[in-house]
């Protein structure tokens, strides 16, 4: 696992093998930043990365530029990894949180301008994830929430769904604070 582009390319992310996570593809993750690419400017977004696992969403945004990435995940592990991580690399505008992502969101009290959600893909609650987002207002007003899921879920219907993209396995569907009216 690497970081795709920005000041950390070509760094890479070793994991201890015993991590209980499913870390999003090198291709997928580069499709998705490139997807990004046309609508965010790093320099001026501030990221939460729900159920971070294994940093390297969180790593790639700060790569580019993000002003300040927020990591969230529950796994000690996980959070011990990703802060050795940023140490190793010199990051010093990352926050990492141990919490559950469903009581974080439902207490959240800042705004970020991207939210990136890639729970488990067994996770019984995945679904009520924009709902949460949403309702607890954690998105600036032209945010932008992106959820990693498996194919089974369909998202079309949300009113904040704005588009869909499936990478092998990996799905990403998109949804906007602030939809455009054309």
């Amino acid at each position: 696992m690497r970081i795709i582009a920005g000041s950390l390319r070509g760094r890479r992310l070793n994991p201890p093998q015993n991590l209980p996570v499913r870390p999003t593809t090198d291709m997928a993750r580069e499709s998705l930043f490139n997807i990004l690419n046309n609508y965010v400017d790093y320099e001026e977004c501030t990221v939460m990365d729900l159920f971070a696992g294994t940093g390297a969403v969180s790593l790639e945004f700060i790569s580019r530029g993000a002003k300040h990435v927020t990591s969230i995940e529950i796994n000690n592990q996980c959070t011990e990894f990703i802060k050795s991580c940023a140490n190793q690399f010199g990051v010093n505008n990352i926050h990492v949180v141990r919490a559950d992502v469903f009581d974080l969101l439902k207490r959240a009290y800042k705004k970020f301008d991207i939210v990136f959600a890639d729970p488990p893909y067994a996770c019984e609650d995945l679904a009520q994830l924009p709902d949460l987002v949403f309702d607890h207002n954690v998105l600036n007003e032209d945010g932008i929430f992106i959820l990693e899921h498996p194919k089974e879920y369909d998202f079309s219907e949300h009113p904040h769904f704005w588009q869909h993209r499936a990478y092998g396995k990996v799905n990403f569907t998109f949804f906007a604070m602030k939809l455009d009216e054309e």
